[in-house]
């Protein structure tokens, strides 16, 4: 132990990550369960070769995970920082590759600061995956293209399909490859190399089962992802707020000293290349082909789309690399200063639920609702459970309660991949329900005084009940409106 200490004493930059890390642990058994860690959990109760909005990367390490240590809270959010430190350690790897030792340790530094990587950390998405798979194709693509170790191609190949198979923006690994072998004037040969084309093929083959389940769905997720963002995009309407929330929930992420070293950066290299047509060397190049496309395409959209704050993560993987190679040792102890400021702010959000949160995309309350609801149940036996808010709901309540929990397919709605679960919905007629229904502005406890009228084009009653309130730290925070619907009537 003594040992331990010198050596953390001597390497202040190992006593960082391991802080960030621990502390980030600590605060595990204290987060509750996210809509979306419910969401995806479900995903890896009903295994398939790929799912209505995304890919099954992250349900498949939930189903692992789970299936050893157990359906708990707790595991799924280990799952998550599991793979994000897993991620960390990769991207330490794939740094050293640029940086000397000096710089290497500012990096770590960079990226252990960030909200990004505690988001990751807590909560279950496709980002988590994601950027484990992205990173290790950025190291594997180096040891292909600069160690020249053919090997690599295949393996590139591999975690390039692997990504993909976490998120539908790993396609931009593809892109940035060939973006950097068209641009380098060194490796453009690459181009005619059988070795670069096996890594290309073998990222397609690993990808098929994402593409053989859209086939056998009508490309329903290929659809929903694109259609209805292609049809806002080309609306072309300018919001000044929407780009003001794109900045700050950046800045957020990275914390404004890195943000801003971002900007500059994008700045700078672009400006090089449209102005004297001066690229960076190869080396450089190659972080470039990764981040900027990335970064700089998303955050073009910001005025006249709502681009969520979680797409330009993978950027950030070699973006910051660069940040490192210019940043000082003032603006480090500055970042850290942001970044500790902001993490006691949030363990205390955690711990002490400060500010309510008028959202469902919270992690208080579920648990308390679903055993108000299975009380609920004891007063109107023999009902189903059903709720109309996307995923949020039901999923939670799928999660802790034993039973099935259904969303708004059952009147008739797209429900996501509700939709694609081959419920038959046909055995629930004549049965009676309990509709939750969320107050996200929660103001009063009063009734709602009108429900969804599509409610009444499948039950034959509906009676508004009291609202079920939750208390959390003996302060009332969420409030669910709740109907009992008689005499259910599926449409054929």
């Amino acid at each position: 132990m003594t040992k331990l200490l010198n050596t953390l004493k001597k390497n202040k930059v190992i006593s960082w990550i391991l802080g960030f890390q621990l502390f980030r642990l600590l605060l595990l058994p204290f987060m509750g369960l996210m809509p979306q860690d419910a969401y995806y959990y479900l995903y890896g109760q009903n295994l398939s070769l790929s799912y209505f909005d995304h890919p099954g990367m992250i349900g498949y390490l939930l189903r692992i995970f789970t299936s050893i240590l157990g359906d708990t809270v707790f595991v799924i959010k280990l799952t998550d920082f599991v793979i994000t430190s897993l991620t960390i350690f990769s991207f330490y790897k794939l740094a050293s590759y640029f940086l000397s030792k000096q710089k290497l340790q500012r990096v770590i530094l960079l990226l252990i600061s960030t909200i990004f990587v505690s988001i990751l950390s807590f909560n279950s998405t496709p980002d988590v995956p994601l950027l484990l798979f992205w990173t290790l194709s950025l190291i594997c693509l180096y040891k292909a293209i600069f160690e020249e170790k053919k090997w690599y191609w295949i393996f590139a190949g591999i975690a390039m399909g692997l990504a993909f198979n976490s998120k539908y923006t790993a396609l931009l690994l593809q892109i940035g490859l060939f973006l950097f072998v068209i641009f380098s004037n060194k490796y453009r040969k690459l181009l005619i190399s059988p070795w670069f084309w096996t890594a290309i093929v073998i990222s397609a083959l690993v990808t098929t089962p994402v593409w053989y389940w859209n086939y056998q769905n009508d490309f329903a997720s290929f659809v929903f992802q694109s259609s209805q963002r292609t049809s806002s995009i080309s609306e072309f309407k300018i919001s000044p707020t929407k780009f003001l929330g794109a900045v700050g929930h950046q800045m957020l992420l990275l914390l404004p000293v890195l943000f801003i070293i971002l900007i500059t950066l994008t700045y700078k290299y672009v400006k090089r290349v449209v102005l004297k047509f001066k690229f960076p060397n190869a080396k450089t190049l190659f972080l470039c082909a990764f981040f900027i496309p990335t970064f700089l395409g998303f955050f073009s959209l910001t005025p006249i789309y709502w681009v969520k704050l979680n797409w330009m993560m993978p950027s950030y993987i070699t973006g910051i690399i660069l940040a490192a190679m210019f940043i000082n040792s003032k603006l480090i102890k500055t970042q850290l200063i942001f970044s500790i400021v902001f993490h006691l702010l949030i363990s205390l959000q955690i711990l002490f639920y400060l500010v309510p949160i008028k959202s469902d995309d919270t992690w208080v309350g579920w648990e308390e609702l679903s055993k108000k609801t299975i009380e609920l149940q004891k007063e109107y036996p023999n009902t189903f459970v059903f709720s109309n808010d996307n995923y949020k709901t039901t999923a939670c309540l799928n999660f802790f309660m034993d039973q099935k929990i259904y969303a708004q397919n059952i009147i008739g709605l797209p429900a996501l991949h509700f939709d694609y679960l081959r419920d038959d919905l046909s055995m629930l007629k004549s049965k009676n329900a309990l509709f939750i229904d969320s107050d996200k502005r929660f103001k009063n406890k009063d009734k709602k005084g009108n429900y969804r009228p599509e409610l009444d084009k499948y039950f034959k009653n509906i009676t508004e009940l009291q609202p079920l309130i939750i208390k959390i730290n003996n302060k009332e925070v969420r409030k669910f409106w709740v109907f009992y619907c008689t005499d259910y009537q599926p449409k054929k």
